[in-house]
């Protein structure tokens, strides 16, 4: 029996209206940080598989455009009062620039030496920042100013507020990469991920691809990095540059199935969702159990299923199909 066509789409369609109403239902502040958590890293893991799943380019550097989205918008806002929502994708342009320079370099190596200089780049960042006291307040960092209800200037009272934006983020950034996915970009990274000799063998020009999907990443970290200290209200090299950003973007997609649409969100609500549940009811009396639980479900999936938890969903789903599915009886015949 064929899948029914309209199957797909009904189950986007519940998935769409389950996350918009999801604020109305659930009143719990610290659930509703754990939602936007999720979305947040979600957003962010889907930016880093289109270089790292689809082109296979492992990048452990993506930190670098968190930090200059987020510096970017905050330096905007407080120095010339410009709003984050302009800020916001002028970040974005500026992470776009600086990839342009990392990327010519970075994509000359390839394995692990091109991820051990990705991770170069966001830690000279990092430290460059440090030294920008006058301009970008250095090691201390600074707090976004409280300007209590200011819609225009990405603030709001109710956290349900940054929910949606976080969602909307996630949308965008999904959308884009479903358009990759079916155009003949996707078909070349693909290809440049498989084998990037081969690729370059058949006519794809693979340093041209990488280049031009590396923009779009760092564009998407970047509006992330603006979004979190607009949302926790300060800012600092250590928060923006974070190590930690870097490698949550590459495992949660790497959990989730590199390479493909939903894999980033299943790795998030897998991994941040029961790390932020660990935390708060374990609380500091069993430090480190989290940490435990995070990297045995890291060691389980790896060994167990190292194309990652979405195939396993897809392989359910379709058991289920095939059990639902009942065969037509046949019609009795007359005389």
């Amino acid at each position: 029996m064929r899948r029914p066509r309209g199957s797909g789409g009904l189950w986007l369609g519940a998935l769409i209206l389950a996350m918009l109403v999801l604020p109305q239902i659930v009143s719990n502040d610290f659930a509703i940080d754990i939602f936007i958590r999720v979305l947040l890293f979600a957003f962010i893991g889907v930016a880093w598989n289109l270089i790292g799943g689809y082109a296979r380019q492992l990048s452990l550097g993506h930190a670098a455009y968190f930090g200059l989205g987020a510096y970017t918008s905050t330096i905007l806002q407080i120095r010339f009062g410009v709003s984050p929502w302009i800020g916001m994708p002028a970040g974005g342009i500026v992470a776009m620039l600086a990839s342009l320079p990392i990327g010519s370099l970075c994509f000359r190596l390839r394995g692990p030496y091109f991820a051990i200089a990705t991770i170069a780049t966001a830690q000279v960042l990092m430290l460059l920042f440090l030294k920008f006291r006058d301009f970008a307040w250095g090691a201390e960092g600074t707090t976004i100013p409280d300007l209590g209800n200011a819609p225009l200037m990405m603030q709001f009272e109710a956290k349900s507020a940054y929910y949606y934006i976080a969602l909307a983020l996630l949308a965008i950034g999904l959308a884009i990469t479903a358009w990759i996915e079916r155009s003949w970009i996707g078909y070349y990274l693909v290809a440049v991920g498989e084998d990037e000799d081969a690729a370059e063998a058949v006519g794809v020009n693979a340093l041209r691809i990488k280049r031009n999907i590396y923009l779009v990443s760092a564009f998407l970290t970047a509006l992330a990095g603006t979004f979190y200290v607009q949302y926790i209200y300060f800012i600092d090299p250590n928060t923006a540059f974070s190590f930690n950003i870097s490698v949550e973007a590459a495992l949660v997609s790497i959990v989730g199935g590199i390479g493909t649409l939903w894999g980033p969100v299943l790795g998030t609500v897998l991994l941040e969702a029961t790390s932020a549940l660990l935390q708060s009811w374990l609380g500091g009396s069993h430090g480190g159990v989290q940490l435990t639980v995070y990297g045995l479900i890291l060691i389980a999936v790896i060994l167990w299923r190292p194309a990652g938890l979405l195939g396993v969903l897809t392989d359910v789903y379709r058991r289920l199909l095939r059990a639902g599915a009942t065969p037509a009886k046949a019609a009795p015949i007359d005389g």
